[in-house]
C-alpha cells in the first residue's frame, strides 16, 4: 500500500487529494495545524463512512513554520510521496500580511524540501505552484514564460518554485511543480472571488441578502475543476521523471462573465446585485492569466473536462443546496426547541 502524505489537506485540493488517493488504495496522512476550532468539514466524507475510505486515513498536528516536526514526520511516516499543497493562499490577503505569507508560503516550501533531504527517505515531492507567479506576464503563459509576479503571494510561490527546482538539481530529489490556474469547486474557501459570488446567489435567491460586492469585474482568468486538477498532480508524481506542468483549460474568462452565467442560472439579474467596492482592488493588478497545458496534454495525457459554463452552474446548484439544508436545519432545531 502506497503512503501519500498531504500538507494543507483541510483545503478544497487537500480534500479532492485525499478522497482520489484513497480510492487508489493509498494509506493516506494529512498535516493538520492545531486551532481552537474544527476545520474538517471538507473532509467528512472520509470520516462519514471509515469502512470504506477513512480505515487509511490519519492527520497529523504540525505547522511549515515548524522545521523539526516536519523532519520527524517524514521519518516516521517514510511517505512515498508527499503533496505539498499548505500556504496562505490568499492574493489579496497577502498584500496586508507579506511577511506571513513570505514565511508559510516561501519558506514552508523550504522546511518541506530540508525535512525530505535531511530524513534521507526517497520519497516523490509535489510543489503546488500557481499562475499568479506569472502575473503581468504576457498571455498565454506555459512552462516557458518568465515570472512576473504582482502579489506577496505570486513572489512567495516563485520561491516555492525554484527551491523546488534547486532541490532536484543539486540532490536528485524527485521534486516537481505544478503550475496550476484557476480552479474551482463547491468546496472553494467563501473569501475566493467565485465562491463569494455563488454563495451570495444562493442567498439572494433566498431572500436573506440583497447585494454582493466585488472588485475588478474585468480581470480574466482561466477556470478548471478542483476534483480534475489533483488528478494532474497525482499524474505528475507516477511520472518517470520529475517535471514542471502548466494545468489549465486553454480558455480565459473575465468575473463579469462568471457573474452573468452563475446569476443567469438562478434566474438572477446580475446588474441588480452586484456593486463595485475598492477595498476589493488590489495594489497590483493581475489583469489576464491563460494557461497553455499542451505539455500535460503531450506527456501526461490529462484534458480538462468540465467547461466554464458547466462549473459556474455546478457552483449555484451546490451553494443553493447548501443554503436550503441549513435553513431546514434551523428550522429542525427551532422545532425541537419549542
Amino acid at each position: 500500500m502506497p503512503t501519500a502524505l498531504i500538507t494543507g489537506v483541510t483545503g478544497q485540493d487537500g480534500s479532492y487529494l485525499a478522497e482520489l488517493l484513497l480510492s487508489k488504495g493509498y494509506e493516506v496522512h494529512g498535516l493538520i495545524r492545531r486551532a481552537s476550532t474544527f476545520n474538517t468539514h471538507r473532509l467528512d466524507q472520509i470520516y462519514r463512512d471509515p469502512h470504506e475510505t477513512g480505515v487509511h486515513f490519519r492527520m497529523h498536528y504540525g505547522d511549515l513554520s515548524d522545521s523539526g516536526s516536519l523532519v520527524n514526520l517524514i521519518r516516521d511516516l517514510e511517505p512515498d510521496e508527499v503533496y505539498h499543497l499548505g500556504a496562505q493562499s490568499h492574493v489579496k490577503v497577502s498584500f496586508e500580511i507579506p511577511e506571513y505569507t513570505a514565511d508559510a508560503t516561501g519558506m514552508g516550501t523550504v522546511r518541506m524540501l530540508e525535512a525530505i533531504r535531511a530524513s534521507g527517505v526517497p520519497t516523490r515531492f509535489y510543489q503546488a505552484g500557481s499562475s499568479e507567479m506569472f502575473g503581468a506576464a504576457p498571455a498565454p503563459q506555459s512552462e516557458s514564460t518568465p515570472f512576473h509576479p504582482r502579489s506577496p503571494y505570486g513572489v512567495a510561490k516563485v520561491m516555492a518554485h525554484w527551491i523546488t527546482v534547486n532541490y532536484r538539481e543539486a540532490y536528485g530529489l524527485f521534486a516537481t511543480n505544478g503550475i496550476l490556474f484557476n480552479h474551482e469547486s463547491p468546496r472553494r474557501g467563501e473569501t475566493f472571488v467565485t465562491r463569494k459570488i455563488t454563495r451570495a446567489i444562493a442567498r439572494i435567491k433566498a431572500g436573506i441578502q440583497e447585494k454582493v460586492y466585488l472588485g475588478n469585474l474585468e480581470a480574466r482568468r482561466d477556470w478548471g475543476y478542483a476534483p480534475e486538477y489533483v488528478e494532474a498532480m497525482w499524474m505528475m508524481l507516477q511520472h518517470p521523471e520529475p517535471q514542471d506542468f502548466v494545468i489549465a483549460t486553454g480558455e480565459a474568462h473575465s468575473v463579469r462573465e462568471f457573474c452573468e452565467v452563475a446569476f443567469s442560472h438562478a434566474g438572477l439579474d446580475p446588474d441588480r446585485h452586484i456593486d463595485i467596492d475598492p477595498n476589493y482592488f488590489r495594489p497590483a493588478e493581475v489583469d489576464h492569466l491563460l494557461g497553455d497545458a499542451s505539455k500535460a496534454a503531450a506527456v501526461l495525457g490529462w484534458e480538462p473536462r468540465t467547461k466554464f459554463q458547466d462549473l459556474a452552474r455546478l457552483m449555484v446548484d451546490a451553494d443553493i443546496k447548501l443554503l436550503e439544508d441549513e435553513l431546514a436545519g434551523r428550522l429542525v432545531g427551532k422545532d425541537r426547541d419549542s
